[in-house]
């Protein structure tokens, strides 16, 4: 996609604000299997619709595997997460750069140290300015207006991201462990039950 959108540009008459760098946070409610208790890294939002990862699907597959060198650099567990249903054999690279204010042709950022790095540079060359890198196989993405609707329905949470929720170790974890952080009633839906037939 190309550059982020400028805050408060409309969209269908009503002032907006990009909520890339955020993250969407699945609600107990949201039963699509793609998207059962995920927690979606939103990479770019923009008038014509949306593009994000998920953080916490890991696969089995080694980074090694796949891509050689990069492996090196990948966070654990060092292994491809599921990015989601779109174009699952594209890849999306995340990465924690370690001087965030270095400008680099191969990273675009998208908050803070976080951003995108195109996998088609030699690893070896960033090794010195990557705290750590996670792959994603496909992507999850809404057309225009479409993620607006699925928030406005309840649902999504959409909630601030820490620097290293994309490179968390126990990414199993992340889902109840965003959801705790908040506070209040936030706090109380990580203990919602997977089955509402058990509660």
């Amino acid at each position: 996609m190309s550059g982020m959108r400028e805050e408060g540009r409309a969209i269908d008459g009503q002032a907006t604000e990009s909520m890339a760098g955020r993250l969407l946070v699945a609600a107990p409610t949201l039963k699509d299997p793609n998207f059962d208790r995920t927690v979606v890294l939103l990479v770019a939002h923009e008038p014509g619709g949306a593009l994000g990862v998920v953080l916490n699907r890991a696969t089995e597959i080694p980074v090694a595997e796949v891509l050689g060198d990069w492996g090196e650099l990948a966070r654990d567990p060092a292994v491809v997460f599921e990015g989601g249903p779109v174009q699952p054999d594209s890849a999306i690279c995340l990465a924690r750069m370690r001087h965030p204010l270095r400008p680099m042709k191969s990273f675009q950022q998208i908050s803070g140290a976080v951003g995108t790095l195109d996998l088609t540079v030699d690893p070896a060359q960033l090794r010195e300015s990557i705290a750590g890198i996670r792959v994603f196989a496909g992507y999850s993405g809404w057309d225009s207006g479409q993620l607006e609707q699925e928030i406005a329905g309840g649902s999504w949470f959409v909630l601030d991201a820490l620097p290293g929720d994309a490179f968390v170790d126990r990414p199993d974890d992340l889902w109840p462990m965003v959801l705790r952080r908040q506070g209040g009633m936030m706090a109380a839906v990580a203990h919602f039950p997977a089955d509402v037939a058990l509660n």
